[in-house]
Formats: C-alpha cells, structure tokens, sequence
C-alpha cells in the first residue's frame, strides 16, 4: 500500500523558513516524479515544485522560485521541501503526490496517482 506522509509544517513569521518533508513508501518509485503542491483556503490545488526521482531534475511555479528548493533522498525514500524567504502568500494546506509518468504535466495534479494528507503552513505577516 502506498503511503506519502507529510511532517514540518507550523507557523513561521514571513521572512522566515520551514523545511516539509515527505516519506514514501509501499513501491518503487524510480520511474516516478514526486511533488508538491499547495491548496489556500477557497482556492485550487496548485503546483508548487517537483524532482524526478530518477536523475533529480526539479521543476518550480514562478512564484516560488528563488526561495524554495526540493531535494530527495533516496535512501530514506523522502523527498524535502526548503522554504526560505516564506511570505503571507504561501500560507496554505502542502500536499506531496507521485506523479508515474503519462500525458498530464507534472504542473497538473490529475498526473499524481497518490497524495499525502497534507500539512499546514500558516505564514504571519
């Protein structure tokens, strides 16, 4: 059974960081892309940023690049989610999916086969 388990969200003054984190388990997902993505309330699901986990290539909305920075690590099968520079903006529900590969962009959540249960950053200006 796959698992995506989401921990490090809290409350952060804006210009401080937070540092999520993602554990996976139940299969291999070399041939997957992992991301995340973020949910405000009353607002759509959208893309924050994505790393192959095959190779490592990183993808970032516009809006975070600069500031955010996902990494993997595939030993403990988790993949991280560095937030410096956190603004106002950011404060949303963060959700890890894996993305197997087919015709949905990795920038569209209706590619990501598995979600996690998401985990609160609230961002205080």
């Amino acid at each position: 059974q796959v698992q995506l388990v989401e921990s490090g969200g809290g409350l952060v003054q804006a210009g401080g960081s937070l540092r999520l984190s993602c554990a996976a388990s139940g299969r291999t997902f070399s041939t997957y892309t992992l991301g995340w993505f973020r949910q405000a309330p009353g607002k759509e699901r959208k893309f924050v940023a994505a790393i192959r986990w095959s190779g490592g290539s990183t993808f970032y909305a516009d809006s975070v690049k600069g500031r955010f920075t996902i990494s993997r690590d595939n030993a403990e099968n988790t993949i991280y989610l560095q937030m410096n520079g956190l603004k106002y903006e950011d404060t949303a529900v963060y959700y890890c999916g894996a993305h197997p590969g087919g015709r949905y962009a990795l920038t569209d959540g209706r590619g990501y086969g598995y979600w996690g249960q998401g985990t609160q950053v609230t961002v205080s200006s």
